[in-house]
C-alpha cells in the first residue's frame, strides 16, 4: 500500500483549502446540506445497529459502541469520497493554507459559518423524513435509545461536553488526513473509518452528528428544549469540535510539516 507521506497529505490540504475558500456560497450550501445528511445517515444506521440486540448489549455494554461505532463511519466515508462539505472536517483542512497566508480569516469563518448552518439543516431534514416520518424510531428498543441519548447528551456538565468535543474531532479530522493518504475507494474508506469508529465507541461528541441525534430524539418525546439542546450541548461540542480540528490537527499538521508562513 503506497500511501502518501505526511508531509504530503499536509501539502494537499492546500488546494482542498483555497478550493473550498473560494467555492460560490450555492455550491457550499447544498454540498453542506448533503453532508448533514450523510452524516445522520450513519447516525440512524448506528441506531439500528448498535440498541437491536439488547439481549446481547445488556449483559455486554461496550458490545453496544463497537456495533454503533462499526457502523457510523458511512457517514464520513460518503463526505471524503463525495466531496460534501463538513463543518468538522473543514476545521481541519481549511487552517494549513490560512496559516501560509493563502487567505485570511474571513474567508475561514464565511466557510464555516455557511457549512455549519447547512449541516444543521441537512442533518435535521434526514432526522424528520428519514426516521421520524419514516417511524424507524417510533417503536421500543429505538425509541427509548433515542430518547435516553437525547437527554443523556443534554445532561453532560458543559466542560465535560467541550472535552469530549475536542476528542471527537480530533478523531475525525485524524480519519480525514488519513484518508487523504490513501489512492483509492479501499485505502479512503479505511482511513476514515478506524478513527470514527474509536470516538463513537469512546462516547465522544460530535456536534454534526448531534444535530440529528438530539432533535431525533426531541421528535420522539425527550425531554429537551431547544435551549437545552444549543446550550447545553451544541456550544460546547461544537467549540471543543473547533479545538480538538483547528488546532490539534490542522495547526499541528501545518506547523510540524509545512514551517513558516509564506513571505
Amino acid at each position: 500500500m503506497n500511501v502518501k507521506t505526511p508531509r504530503e497529505i499536509t501539502e494537499a490540504t492546500l488546494a482542498i483549502g483555497n478550493n473550498k475558500a473560494t467555492l460560490p456560497a450555492g455550491k457550499l450550501t447544498v454540498q453542506a446540506v448533503q453532508a448533514g445528511a450523510f452524516i445522520a445517515f450513519g447516525g440512524l444506521l448506528s441506531i439500528i445497529a448498535g440498541f437491536g440486540f439488547p439481549e446481547i448489549t445488556a449483559s455486554n455494554p461496550s458490545m453496544q459502541k463497537l456495533l454503533s461505532g462499526a457502523v457510523f463511519p458511512i457517514g464520513l466515508i460518503l463526505v471524503v469520497i463525495l466531496g460534501a462539505e463538513l463543518f468538522t472536517g473543514n476545521n481541519a483542512l481549511l487552517v494549513p493554507a490560512f496559516m501560509k497566508r493563502h487567505y485570511g480569516i474571513g474567508a475561514v469563518i464565511k466557510n464555516w459559518t455557511i457549512v455549519y448552518f447547512a449541516n444543521f439543516a441537512g442533518a435535521v431534514a434526514f432526522a424528520w423524513i428519514f426516521a421520524y416520518a419514516a417511524g424507524l424510531t417510533s417503536s421500543g428498543p429505538y425509541h427509548d435509545a433515542i430518547v435516553n441519548m437525547a437527554v443523556a447528551k443534554t445532561s453532560l456538565p458543559w466542560l465535560t461536553c467541550f472535552i469530549k468535543g475536542i476528542g471527537a474531532n480530533w478523531c475525525v479530522c485524524l480519519a480525514v488526513w488519513l484518508a487523504l493518504a490513501g489512492h483509492n475507494l479501499m485505502e479512503k474508506a479505511l482511513g476514515c473509518f478506524l478513527p470514527v469508529m474509536a470516538f463513537v465507541a469512546l462516547g465522544y461528541e460530535h456536534c454534526i452528528a448531534n444535530m440529528f441525534f438530539i432533535p431525533l430524539g426531541m421528535m420522539e418525546g425527550a425531554p429537551v428544549s431547544i435551549w437545552d439542546f444549543v446550550t447545553c450541548n451544541l456550544i460546547p461540542a461544537t467549540l471543543g469540535n473547533i479545538v480538538g480540528g483547528a488546532l490539534l490537527v490542522g495547526c499541528v499538521n501545518a506547523y510540524v510539516h509545512l514551517g513558516r508562513a509564506d513571505k
